[in-house]
């Protein structure tokens, strides 16, 4: 009996006390996380309750809120410009090629503390980056011309080279019951 008066005595749980260094009390985590919580929403509360002044602050407030719906629009305006126009599209990412690794991260550092994260750069030799992107100049010169030659007006766009199978039924004409309507109506 005293054995037990002393490992339940005193008004204590010397088990559920030792169990509790071991595994966290469910009951006492959940209050702690709701009082977190809770301070966290009185903390947003309060910095939206002081009243603002001037006009500065409002333009403020305005502008810091334009970042995300501006690259979120102008992501979206990049894949409605590739499917409008590819080949406008198809030159301004043959520009981006150009762009050095180092000023991908940095731009990626700005946005990403711009976010609230943190973003860890590991250093990297820019004059080889520089020397890389600069090697790719040709071969980005040579993309955007071929690129150019494809549109509907350049001149040639529509020469068959050296395929003469392909001249030939160019040439030849077939039946197209649109054009065939249009004639028996007299061409008006």
């Amino acid at each position: 009996m005293q054995f037990l008066k002393w490992i339940f005595g005193g008004g204590r749980n010397v088990i559920a006390e030792t169990a509790g260094v071991f595994r966290e009390n469910s009951e006492a985590g959940a209050q702690r996380r709701a009082d977190y919580a809770q301070a966290a929403l009185g903390q947003y509360a309060a910095e939206f309750q002081a009243a603002r002044q001037g006009c500065f602050d409002r333009f403020m407030d305005g502008l810091n809120r334009l970042p995300r719906p501006l690259m979120v629009v102008a992501t979206l305006a990049l894949f409605a410009s590739a499917m409008f126009d590819p080949l406008w599209f198809a030159e301004r990412m043959q520009g981006l090629a150009l762009v050095p690794d180092p000023l991908w991260w940095l731009a990626g550092t700005i946005v990403a503390f711009y976010f609230g994260g943190r973003f860890q750069v590991k250093a990297q030799d820019f004059r080889k980056a520089l020397a890389d992107s600069t090697a790719m100049v040709p071969q980005v010169l040579e993309g955007i011309s071929r690129i150019r030659a494809l549109r509907h007006d350049s001149p040639g766009a529509a020469d068959t080279g050296t395929d003469t199978a392909l001249a030939e039924s160019a040439a030849e004409p077939s039946a197209n019951p649109a054009v065939s309507a249009w004639r028996e109506g007299g061409g008006k």
